[in-house]
């Protein structure tokens, strides 16, 4: 009785681990630069604002401190990079 519940059991898991379809794997430095957006698009931070900006225009500092959003371009590739984003 209870080597057929196994045996029955057995089957059922492994049949359904063999019909499934692999995991797709995330970038991984994607996943670190960019975020999902509930709109279906993503943002990221704009890079040269951390440090030496001794010699950068304030405007420079200004508009390098701004979120920068994917383009229409970007956005697909970006959703097969981060799959499950």
């Amino acid at each position: 009785m209870f080597l057929s519940h196994l045996v029955t059991t057995a089957k059922q898991f492994s049949t359904s681990a063999i019909t499934s379809f692999p995991k797709l794997k995330t970038h991984s430095g994607t996943k670190k630069r960019w975020r999902a957006l509930s709109n279906g698009k993503f943002k990221r931070a704009h890079a040269a604002h951390a440090h030496l900006n001794v010699t950068k225009r304030p405007g420079r500092k200004n508009a390098l401190c701004q979120t920068a959003y994917s383009s229409g371009a970007q956005t697909p590739t970006l959703k097969k990079l981060m799959p499950y984003a």
